[in-house]
């Protein structure tokens, strides 16, 4: 279920600042972007948006976690990306006015802050230090296209599955003296979303890699990535 924030829910502006063109805003303008931003909250994999509504709202992740998916006709998701706390997304159908061929969903319970497009242009295209500082996001935001198209790139499921466990580790991973814990938790149907294969697969992959000491699976279903795994993946990239 959707819903406004109540006053005492509502979070501080300091999640702005991690927002890199936000950054560059004086605390004045910052307080300004903050008030008039509408944060709402999502359930667990309740929509954010459709793609049709792409072009009104820029959107920033204040809690939680939503991903990024393309729909099939028969409904089924294959995940893009998963944005977590502090990042945002739909920047770039505010800048052509076309839709973005995505649907945004809440990944887990989430509090999402939405800009609207004339607020957008009024507040941030009129700075060319914001200017700058989106240009270089547009960059980001094709390498991440560069990293899907890598991961189906792959010619075997077993490649695609350690492919896409590699880029949860690029975006989510946290050091650990094992290896690497992914911050992320996805079902085995979404990571086959993920990597375009199907959920049989990824559980018999997954089940080979641990019995390989190459993934260690941890309590709440988090994975770690062993040494092992990255240099088997290492043989395969």
């Amino acid at each position: 279920m959707l819903a406004s924030l109540k006053p005492k829910q509502r979070h501080n502006g300091n999640i702005l600042k991690y927002v890199p063109f936000f950054s560059t805003l004086t605390p004045e303008s910052l307080a300004e972007v903050e008030r008039i931003i509408v944060k709402k909250r999502y359930a667990k994999d309740q929509v954010v948006l459709f793609e049709e509504e792409t072009t009104s709202y820029m959107y920033i992740v204040y809690t939680g976690k939503v991903r990024v998916v393309q729909l099939n006709e028969e409904g089924r998701e294959q995940i893009i990306t998963i944005h977590k706390k502090n990042e945002f997304f739909g920047e770039m159908s505010l800048l052509d006015g076309k839709t973005a061929p995505a649907t945004v969903i809440a990944h887990e319970e989430s509090v999402i802050g939405l800009l609207s497009k004339n607020d957008f242009d009024r507040h941030l295209l009129s700075q060319e230090e914001v200017r700058q500082k989106i240009l270089g996001l547009l960059c980001e935001r094709l390498r991440d296209s560069w990293a899907m198209i890598k991961i189906l790139s792959f010619d075997n499921a077993e490649q695609r599955v350690m492919a896409v466990l590699s880029r949860l580790h690029e975006l989510y991973g946290v050091a650990d003296d094992r290896g690497s814990l992914i911050n992320v938790r996805l079902t085995h149907q979404q990571m086959a979303s993920y990597a375009s294969v199907a959920r049989e697969t990824v559980t018999r992959v997954l089940s080979r890699l641990e019995k390989e000491a190459a993934i260690l699976v941890l309590e709440g279903k988090t994975i770690l990535l062993t040494k092992a795994f990255y240099a088997k993946f290492k043989g395969v990239a």
